[in-house]
């Protein structure tokens, strides 16, 4: 029955094809917005403009908050957590 249903769904390969496409763009998406390297770049980024007086401490303290954020954020999806 196997190939009898293969024949029969033949149509339908190229919404699986679609389909597999669509999973691994997904999947390279993920990786690439839940890497924490470009993020911790920002934050040191971020310190050497403090240190040089490029910016002042509010707009760092602003900034750090929020890339400290998105460091938990990405913590907890490597745990396997649903909600960061």
């Amino acid at each position: 029955m196997g190939l009898l249903t293969q024949i029969l769904t033949f149509p339908l390969a190229p919404v699986r094809g679609v389909g597999w496409v669509a999973d691994r763009v997904k999947e390279a998406a993920e990786r690439e917005y839940y890497d924490p390297e470009p993020v911790e770049r920002e934050l040191a980024s971020l310190e050497r403009a403090l240190l040089e007086g490029r910016i002042d401490q509010k707009t760092f303290d602003e900034h750090e908050d929020l890339l400290l954020d998105r460091l938990e954020e990405i913590a907890a999806y490597r745990r396997g957590d649903t909600a960061p």
